[in-house]
Parts: structure tokens; sequence; C-alpha cells
């Protein structure tokens, strides 16, 4: 999946599905894109005003449910709950082991959560 395949399928298919699965291409290409985004948007208001950081705010909040829901997704391409996504609530470990489970390879088989997406 491409760059731009992948936020078209984020942003505009599944908005805010919590359902199917993600490939790690289309997880990662979002991740990057959102990480610029509220990169830009940091820059943007702090060129703007000293003290507030409204833009960076509006990006995040805005893009929240598209980063849960290809979390929970792509939880579900590897064969997990999304559930485990709540493993991050534990400081440092739980960040470690939710990251290993997002590079994890997808199941090229079905599973629970559906067919394995197309690449």
């Amino acid at each position: 999946m491409s760059f731009v395949e992948s936020l078209k399928s984020v942003v505009f298919q599944n908005y805010c599905n919590f359902e199917g699965r993600a490939t790690r291409s289309e997880y990662w290409f979002f991740y990057l894109a959102y990480f610029i985004l509220v990169i830009v948007a940091s820059g943007v208001s702090v060129a703007i005003s000293d003290s507030h950081n409204i833009l960076s705010c509006i990006v995040v909040l805005a893009l929240l449910l598209p980063m849960l829901g290809v979390t929970w997704r792509r939880l579900h391409d590897i064969g997990k709950s999304g559930a485990w996504f709540f493993i991050s609530w534990v400081p440092i470990i739980g960040i470690i082991w939710l990251l290993i489970l997002l590079v994890t390879p997808s199941q090229a088989a079905p599973n629970k959560y559906g067919n394995a997406p197309e690449v």
C-alpha cells in the first residue's frame, strides 16, 4: 500500500472503523503523516503565538479516532484483540510491548477479524 493510498484508507474510508485489519504499511504511513502534521502544526502555532499551541491540539483531536482505529485494526491484523492497545498505559514496558506488537508481520491467512488485507 502506498503512502497516499494509506492516508485515503485511514482518513476517508476508515475514519472511525475499529473492525477488520490494517497492514503494517497502512499503519506506519498514517503514523508518519500524523507525526509530520503535528510537528508542522506545532511550528506554525509557535510562530503565530508563543504561549498557545492550539493548532497542534486541533490536529491531534481531529486525528485521534483514525489513529486509535488504525492501531486497533493493526492489532487485529496480527491476531490480537484491539484491547491490547491499553497495554500502552503501563509506563515504559507497556509502550515497548505495544511497539513490538505493531511491527509484528501480518498473519497471511484469514483470522477471526477478517481476511488478510491486500498489500
